[in-house]
């Protein structure tokens, strides 16, 4: 079995390699290309972010959680890579220059890389194309002007096209490394029914930490990234369906187009380079109390489609989470597709964290709403960090069901969440701040509805 890719133009073919060690670790000791800077080492700080291109897109990712195998077919390009063949700097690396941007300059390779992703791309949301690189010393403004001024530069010839080239290996008819490396959902039920202990790894940003930080043998596994059907977003008009192989970034753009508040809150999720890599179906399989995307997929009455070989079965996505760690998913059985409603409901999301972006929530909420003139006419809550899994509210939505839209609802609504949740302490809130914060965004509904400044970007102290 061989893997090959490029890096930074030039073919590389793998015979022995083990299929989790990461990209960042293969760089710098195996072949001396040290400019990818080891910080974190979980994909918060962005310093070794590295561009991956295939024909489909190009990618800024965080090498450190990402693994060998995830490259096969495509292109790795560091930043010893950005400049030309004679030398020339990228455009970003030259205005990083000229506009001061880098100071002790262990995290400036990271900003360049991902500054020359969006540029090659033609994203011009400079800050949020770099909120998932950490600056330890310059402070952003320089670094913002510099990705600005780089705008309207050419892209470099070099790295105007990317040209797959594969050199041997055994592979199966469709290109792929079975089982490895499935490229189709009906190989992966095949592999996984073969191997039903196996991990199944499609972004790596969870996966990936078992690795670095908890330092686990994840025995055998088998990467998602060629099964581009489940990579599909299909609509009409009764419904959304999203394949669970559709990363957070593709996801975004419907999920923002039906429901602002959905797509705030994936804008909010992690960094670029995480939601580039993580999947909707992964955030979903992981089982996490705290993932931000099943609250609102539950509060819109979305659908878990599952398959365990040729059978397929579908659940209420609420009914998956049966207890911390705990979720109805049969050995050898995997996340085929979300599907989500189309309701002619308002969708109100809250992500509450620490820091705005790139964090972990404390609690995040999800309330679709019907309000008929001035009645409630249907009521869905769901919270992510008030339990240990994902649930709904009832007890607060029987206390709006039916009733008159006044503030007086909405205080009986919020008295009746402690009804329905006994939150714990830990790092990221105490048991009595998860549940004011809680009761707080049925009040900020209150107000956003009335017109009142209601978002944390808008009120000043």
């Amino acid at each position: 079995m061989t893997l090959t890719f490029l890096l930074n133009g030039e073919s590389v073919e793998l015979r022995e390699f083990s299929a989790t060690t990461t990209l960042l670790d293969w760089l710098r000791e195996e072949r001396g290309l040290t400019g990818t800077k080891e910080g974190c080492n979980e994909g918060d700080c962005g310093a070794c972010t590295v561009m991956v291109r295939d024909a489909r897109s190009n990618r800024a990712l965080n090498a450190c959680i990402l693994f060998l195998p995830q490259l096969h077919g495509r292109e790795v390009v560091t930043v010893e890579g950005l400049q030309s063949p004679d030398g020339a700097l990228h455009p970003v690396q030259d205005a990083l220059v000229t506009h001061h941007g880098s100071q002790c300059g262990f995290c400036t390779p990271g900003f360049a890389v991902s500054m020359a992703t969006a540029h090659i791309n033609g994203q011009t949301d400079h800050a949020d194309r770099i909120a998932g690189n950490l600056c330890r010393c310059t402070g952003y403004a320089p670094i913002l002007r510099a990705a600005k001024a780089a705008e309207s530069a050419p892209v470099p010839a070099h790295l105007s096209s990317f040209v797959p080239k594969y050199l041997g290996g055994e592979r199966d008819s469709a290109g792929g490394l079975a089982p490895l490396i499935p490229t189709s959902a009906d190989a992966l039920a095949q592999a996984y029914a073969a191997q039903p202990d196996a991990t199944l790894i499609a972004g790596a940003t969870d996966v990936g930490l078992w690795v670095t930080k908890q330092m686990r043998d994840l025995g055998p596994v088998i990467f998602l990234q060629g099964c581009h059907d489940l990579q599909t977003i299909e609509e009409d008009a009764q419904e959304i369906r999203i394949g669970s192989g559709v990363t957070l970034a593709q996801a975004h753009e419907t999920l923002a187009r039906h429901w602002p508040d959905f797509g705030e809150m994936i804008r909010r999720y992690g960094s670029v380079q995480v939601r580039e890599a993580a999947t909707l179906g992964g955030n979903i399989a992981n089982g996490s109390p705290i993932g931000d995307s099943p609250p609102p997929l539950i509060a819109l009455g979305a659908t878990l489609h599952l398959r365990q070989g040729e059978t397929r079965r579908s659940l209420p996505l609420e009914d998956f989470f049966l207890a911390y760690g705990a979720q109805d998913r049969r050995p050898g059985e995997f996340v085929e597709a979300i599907t989500i409603p189309k309701h002619p409901l308002e969708l109100h999301v809250f992500k509450l964290s620490k820091r705005f972006d790139q964090d972990i929530s404390a609690v995040c909420g999800a309330f679709a709403l019907r309000i008929n003139g001035e009645q409630i006419t249907h009521a869905r809550i769901a919270f992510g960090g008030m339990a240990g899994t994902p649930q709904r509210a009832k007890a607060a939505e029987a206390a709006l069901m039916g009733k008159v839209w006044t503030e007086e609802t909405v205080e009986n609504a919020a008295a009746a969440l402690e009804t329905d949740f006994t939150p714990l302490s830990d790092m990221r809130g105490s048991a009595a701040y998860r549940m004011r914060s809680a009761q707080n965004m049925l009040r900020r509904i209150w107000h956003r509805r009335n017109g009142d400044a209601a978002h944390v970007l808008e009120v000043a102290p």
